[in-house]
């Protein structure tokens, strides 16, 4: 299983679209012990720990002591990518996959995140020594073109995959439905783009691509983040969570680390009989639950998933057999 650990709520962005976790909703240093967190573990023969936050590297020194002192067959970093040049070299060999927060064009990365030359310098130094995934985790919000964005992170190679999240739902709905239109066409704009390239014998890991295409031979039964099932967060005081957003939600709260958890969170209508199902699993379990924006708003970003499912399947025939995630990395697949 895959356990996403938290270790603080704090950053050191002030990304435009991020709220941050609310004061008060966790501690800012960990409660609990790493043996508290071995004892946890024990009973799972190959866990996988995500360092999450906040800005998990703000705490480097309690994410070294963790990887030191505490087995996982995959260790995973979140990260701004603000603070990776502090990340030892052999400690950065130590993970699997290393997402970076990236928005694509540089003016569109630092309209909402700043810092592009200071991030992507950091990418690529790393780059230089490191062999495992490297994964570009942009946000599309409403001055990304998700064609010209994809294309641009694909451009520099020095990330390995290219996955985005919609900015919907958290947000306001003010433009959303006019720029979402432009998106599905530009969606649709990328896929033909990745089409044309595997016939010229290029395959470019593109996340959302890639996991659906695994979906046809491996259908989602769940989330395809498997929040809740197959992973789990943990809080700096020791709670178990579902998904890593919102703590104080009592559906998302499965247990803690010195008593136990539960697996699994029941899927609302109308996701579990719709036909698209398989392909997204309910896409997002906060998204499936929390109907911020009401039900029109709910199905308006269905409309982008059904959206892209629907390319896929017009051009199944010509994708090459293709599995992804190999093993649990935090990507949500579905964006």
């Amino acid at each position: 299983m895959l356990y996403i650990l938290i270790l603080t709520p704090e950053c050191n962005g002030s990304c435009i679209y991020c709220g941050g976790f609310e004061e008060g909703l966790m501690p800012k240093e960990l409660k609990f012990t790493i043996e508290d967190l071995k004892n946890f573990l024990s009973n799972d023969d190959k866990p996988s720990i995500a360092f999450y936050g906040g800005e998990p590297l703000l705490k480097l020194d309690v994410m070294i002591d963790i990887i030191d002192k505490v087995y996982a067959e995959h260790y995973i970093l979140q990260t701004n990518g603000l603070l990776l040049h502090r990340l030892p070299k052999d400690y950065v060999r130590e993970f699997s996959t290393i997402l970076i927060s990236f928005d694509g064009r540089r003016e569109v990365h630092n309209y909402y995140r700043g810092n592009y030359d200071k991030v992507l310098k950091n990418v690529k130094e790393i780059g230089k020594f490191f062999d495992g995934e490297l994964i570009a985790r942009m946000v599309a919000s409403r001055r990304t073109d998700i064609y010209e964005d994809v294309r641009h992170v694909i451009s520099l190679n020095c990330f390995t995959h290219v996955h985005w999240q919609i900015d919907a739902v958290w947000c306001s709905r003010d433009g959303f439905d006019v720029w979402v239109e432009k998106y599905n066409r530009d969606v649709l704009r990328l896929f033909n783009f990745w089409i044309d390239e595997i016939g010229k014998g290029r395959i470019y890991n593109i996340v959302p691509f890639i996991g659906i295409a695994t979906a046809f031979k491996k259908p989602f039964t769940y989330p395809p983040c498997s929040s809740g099932f197959e992973s789990f967060a943990i809080t700096t005081d020791g709670k178990v969570l579902a998904c890593p957003i919102c703590p104080d939600l009592e559906w998302n709260v499965l247990g803690d680390l010195w008593k136990g958890f539960r697996v699994g969170v029941e899927i609302l209508d109308p996701c579990p009989r719709c036909e698209f199902f398989s392909f997204c699993g309910g896409r997002c379990l906060f998204f499936n639950r929390e109907r911020l924006w009401g039900e029109d708003g709910f199905e308006k970003v269905c409309y982008t998933v059904k959206n892209l499912v629907k390319a896929l399947k017009s051009k199944i025939n010509e994708i090459p057999d293709v599995t992804y995630p190999k093993f649990l990395n935090t990507t949500e697949i579905i964006p």
